[in-house]
């Protein structure tokens, strides 16, 4: 192989210019990719190049050596870096292959056909240096993309942080944002794709216990749904404490979160609508704060912070929320485990029930007056009144404030009403678990 080759080296060379010539043209022509990307020039002598080296490629191999694939992983990697699609890479390669061989043999027969037979064993020895050079090409390719993918997921995480943190001065901490943060917070948003107004929230997931994520696949990009009007759009940013999502709501209402959110079976906190990606990061703050109004008690849920806000008032200010258990609701937590068990869960119960006695005892699976004999216990521990609505609203914040305790304290949290009862019809009649006098 080695001699015939060298025996038409000079025709050869005349061939593959010309081969290289006719690859150009018909790349340019039919593949809209390398068109956008590379003039006419530059392709070709990429082109001739391969050629050429598939040929010494075929001589090294015909002495026993192994063939050369620096330039051909070079090539590989700087496509995948421009954006080229493989596709279109390997098209070119497999065409050079072809062409190159139809230029051997048109040298061959023209130099001496009689020889032709001697080039048959080469085919097989040519298409193995195409293969190798194509998978060089391709293995190269490969990991300048992923490579690339990891800087570009890296980038959005940070894009996403300026967001979603914002200024940590006290600017920040009084809600408020500097020009230097509005700035930065609209440049962040620009590079993400996000209008610079709109309808933006921010979900906080809770904490899988497994440490595993909870979010779909291809975490850091955008999800939703299978069309534009079917669901809001979300950019997730996982982080070591947790996971947060982004929410475009573009003219989606802020409970359709909630539908997006319920095929991850988490609890998750959903902070307000927010108009610029300057108050992301106060949404992004309610967000948490919505989700620590969630207690774990009451399974995945998605907790919208404008539906929790007298939770989240007590959530917000640890020190009052401890002061409020202890005036409103101390002598009720000094009892026994059991009892305070039994009183607290009856508050809870008849407070979701609406101030409904009789809803709250079918919740509970008991007698209607045993709801109002532990209801008049608490009364009379707490000194407050549930006839009385600014007592009862004291009962409720500091009821919010026990359950917010016992979830970062589990061993001692009280029985939750039982799940499988109903929410109280709509229209049911507030009613005091004692009669008026």
């Amino acid at each position: 192989m080695e001699r015939i080759i060298e025996e038409i080296r000079e025709d050869l060379s005349r061939r593959i210019a010309v081969a290289a010539d006719r690859l150009t043209d018909r790349t340019l022509a039919e593949d809209p990719a390398y068109a956008a990307l590379l003039g006419r020039a530059e392709l070709r002598e990429r082109i001739h190049d391969a050629l050429r080296q598939a040929v010494e490629g075929l001589l090294r191999s015909s002495r026993g050596l192994p063939v050369e694939l620096a330039d051909a992983r070079a090539v590989g990697a700087l496509r995948a870096e421009q954006g080229l699609p493989l596709t279109s890479l390997l098209r070119t390669y497999r065409r050079g292959g072809r062409l190159l061989w139809q230029s051997l043999t048109e040298a061959v027969t023209a130099h001496d056909r009689a020889a032709l037979p001697r080039l048959l064993p080469g085919a097989t020895a040519l298409w193995d240096v195409l293969d190798q050079m194509t998978d060089a090409v391709t293995e190269s390719y490969r990991r300048a993309e992923a490579a690339h993918g990891d800087r570009d997921r890296e980038h959005r995480a940070a894009l996403l942080d300026v967001l979603l943190d914002g200024g940590v001065g006290p600017l920040a901490a009084a809600g408020e944002v500097s020009a230097a943060e509005v700035s930065a917070a609209e440049a962040a948003a620009a590079r993400l794709g996000l209008p610079e107004r709109g309808r933006f929230t921010v979900v906080v997931l809770a904490a899988d216990a497994s440490g595993a994520p909870v979010v779909p696949a291809g975490t850091g990009a955008p999800t939703g749904g299978t069309g534009a009007a079917s669901a809001p759009r979300v950019l997730w940013r996982i982080r070591a404490d947790g996971e947060i999502g982004l929410v475009e709501l573009g003219h989606h209402p802020l409970e359709s979160v909630r539908e997006l959110l319920a095929p991850l079976g988490v609890r998750a906190g959903v902070g307000p609508v927010v108009a610029a990606p300057a108050d992301v990061a106060r949404a992004h703050r309610l967000a948490a704060l919505a989700l620590r109004t969630a207690p774990e008690s009451e399974g995945p849920r998605t907790a919208l912070l404008d539906e929790r806000l007298p939770a989240a008032l007590v959530a917000a200010e640890a020190e009052l929320a401890g002061r409020l258990r202890q005036v409103v609701l101390g002598p009720v937590l000094a009892l026994p485990a059991q009892d305070r068990r039994t009183l607290l869960t009856t508050l809870g119960t008849w407070l979701a029930c609406q101030g409904s006695t009789t809803d709250a005892a079918q919740r509970l699976y008991c007698h209607r007056n045993t709801v109002s004999n532990r209801l008049r216990r608490l009364e009379q521990l707490t000194g407050r009144s549930l006839s009385d609505p600014r007592q009862v609203v004291e009962l409720a914040l500091a009821h919010a404030a026990v359950l917010q305790r016992v979830e970062a304290e589990p061993a001692t949290r009280p029985a939750a009403p039982d799940p499988r009862a109903s929410r109280t019809p709509g229209g049911t009649a507030r009613r005091s678990p004692r009669r008026r006098v």
